[in-house]
């Protein structure tokens, strides 16, 4: 008994869909992890100046991103259950979720585009307001030399930018990397803020392709969940 011809292949194709999407999850979920525990995110986000905590929306992100990881495991789980099984319950059980799941992706997205320059500039405003904490160097309790020299470490950069760096170059030996001369870090070293960006925006980018490839699947597996359930609907062995 079950579904036959075209209604079968459709069948086997959304099994194939929904492991695909389950391992899509899985891959979500790690690459989530690995950019929660990313050493260059982590020591930079950790830090505290005083009592002001470091950024934490590139975190919020991340976050989600961990929660929808694990949701695209399990609902995938119940696409390949129910189209084995052939069951219309679970297939309009997985057809609500994929809908939800894609509703809450496009948010999102469209949260992350809004957000995507305001994490980086976050972040930059509070290593400049470090930056500044450590010049004046106001008495021993300030921590502001040491932020600033977990940026420059982390991320290889040296001062704000570079215009600063040719007419302040008194601090360097202080608060950037030893491994340098001051001539070519006066006139090489990037930027802190240009590195922030390429840090954040390299890691956004990544994420932003993850979220269109299942994207399309979902659309896929939308369509097929519901020509499969039709199917077995209309099927005369039912």
């Amino acid at each position: 008994m079950g579904v036959e011809g075209c209604t079968k292949c459709i069948k086997y194709l959304l099994f194939v869909f929904n492991f695909i999407f389950w391992l899509a999850g899985g891959i979500i979920l790690g690459v989530a992890l690995w950019l929660r525990h990313d050493s260059q995110t982590t020591n930079i986000l950790y830090l505290q100046l005083g009592d002001k905590q470091a950024p934490n929306t590139f975190y919020v992100g991340i976050y989600i991103l961990i929660a929808v990881g694990a949701v695209m495991m399990f609902v995938g789980f119940l696409g390949c259950y129910g189209a084995i099984q052939e069951s219309q319950c679970l297939l309009g059980t997985f057809f609500t979720c994929l809908v939800i799941l894609f509703a809450c992706e496009v948010a999102a997205g469209i949260w992350g585009f809004v957000n995507k320059d305001q994490i980086a500039k976050d972040v930059k405003q509070f290593y400049d307001q470090a930056f500044q904490q450590a010049l004046m160097a106001e008495s021993e309790t300030n921590n502001g030399k040491a932020v600033v020299k977990t940026f420059h470490e982390t991320l290889d950069c040296c001062g704000p930018d570079n215009a600063i760096a040719a007419i302040t170059p008194l601090w360097r030996e202080d608060l950037c990397s030893k491994k340098d001369s001051l001539l070519k870090s006066t006139f090489e070293s990037s930027s802190c803020h240009k590195k922030i960006d390429e840090l954040f925006s390299g890691k956004l980018y990544l994420i932003g392709i993850a979220a269109i490839v299942v994207a399309v699947i979902m659309i896929f597996e939308m369509i097929l969940s519901m020509v499969l359930c039709c199917g077995i609907r209309n099927s005369s062995v039912y």
